[in-house]
């Protein structure tokens, strides 16, 4: 296929990986990386690093993601309540035994514990080099014709959701999270304990921090790397049982600095796979900085670098503190992580049961 763009953003990696690749750095967890991992395991012991999926609670933290909804599956126009808390097979033989329950489950799919694709996040960029503007995504995929609305009536034919049926979903034919489930998601984490050495105080960690703590700490990233950073803001949100203080969090736990440019330079030359943290957005969110002259510029920078720029699949909210205290108490920092996605075509997130086995 002839390549997506005239113009490739600065500081970004475009075509690295071909000028089809959907991966981005996901193509740097090769087998050998997945034993590196393997290697990392001498006790056998895991961590489960998901939240319930029903955390935060309520939609206080973002009005636009929806908690988990769920429903009992009709059968022959009656609800399981109507007929007793289980299904029963005996209206159709009086000799069947089974008893059968089934659900179905109404939420966002970045709701709690999540994967971001690389659809989920553009940018408005010249990559046609004629002056203007397109919306686009990692590697060139265009807004509009590989990433589209979906249709607007979408989950319509349940009668409660109907407030929620009215806004079109997007549909990724290219960078969806299925690429993410079918490469898999196995291979060596390395545990970066910033609430250890900060507290969970709110701050912006840039690279100067990351390089100290890095060096007390003996860290040292490499190549295919899936890195996770600990803050302690997803325990703190579990300790407030789905009733999330939107002020207490707001002051919790920090967050890396994407306006810092030796930090996003970092994450590129670092070779790291995958970006993943227990806060909401791995970076901390600020204010946009004020420029002498006004410039265009993303909200949340390290979302544009690592999404759009060079290929870098976010993870967020994931609860690490379990993991990172044990990881401490035994000067240990690197475990085998598997995390795959749901495999689920056309989405640009999902929920994932990450786990860590030391």
């Amino acid at each position: 296929m002839a390549q997506r763009w005239q113009h490739a953003p600065p500081q970004s990696n475009w075509g690295e990986f071909g000028p089809d690749d959907q991966l981005g750095r996901m193509n740097l967890v090769t087998p050998a990386k997945v034993l590196q991992g393997m290697a990392e395991v001498k006790e056998g012991r895991t961590f489960c690093l998901s939240l319930p999926l029903d955390v935060p609670g309520g939609q206080t933290m973002n009005p636009r993601r929806i908690p988990p909804q769920r429903f009992a599956v009709q059968r022959d126009g009656k609800s399981a309540g109507q007929q007793g808390f289980c299904w029963s097979y005996a209206s159709e033989d009086p000799d069947l035994t089974d008893v059968v329950n089934d659900d179905v489950l109404l939420m966002s799919l970045q709701y709690s514990t999540q994967w971001d694709s690389l659809a989920h996040m553009g940018s408005r960029f010249d990559a046609d080099g004629d002056g203007v503007a397109e919306a686009v995504f990692y590697n060139g995929y265009r807004a509009g014709q590989d990433i589209r609305p979906g249709t607007e009536d979408a989950g319509a034919t349940l009668s409660a959701t109907t407030a929620f049926a009215r806004y079109p979903n997007p549909q990724a034919d290219a960078l969806d999270i299925a690429q993410l489930a079918t490469h898999g998601v196995q291979g060596r984490g390395v545990l970066i304990d910033l609430a250890h050495h900060l507290g969970r105080t709110r701050q912006a960690v840039g690279y100067d921090a990351l390089m100290r703590i890095l060096e007390a700490d003996g860290i040292a990233v490499e190549s295919g790397d899936m890195v996770c950073l600990h803050t302690g803001f997803a325990d703190t949100l579990l300790a407030m049982n789905r009733q999330p203080d939107l002020a207490r969090l707001h002051e919790t736990g920090s967050g890396l600095d994407g306006w810092d440019r030796k930090l996003l330079n970092w994450l590129v030359d670092s070779r790291l796979a995958c970006l993943v943290a227990d806060n909401p957005a791995v970076e901390l969110v600020v204010p946009k900085l004020l420029q002498a002259t006004p410039l265009r510029q993303p909200r949340l920078p390290l979302h544009e670098h690592c999404l759009f720029k060079n290929g870098i699949h976010l993870g967020e909210l994931w609860h690490l503190t379990e993991l990172a205290h044990w990881l401490r108490a035994h000067g240990r920092h690197r475990f085998l992580l598997t995390a795959p996605p749901l495999r689920l075509p056309g989405a640009v997130g999902s929920p994932v049961t990450p786990i860590a086995t030391v």
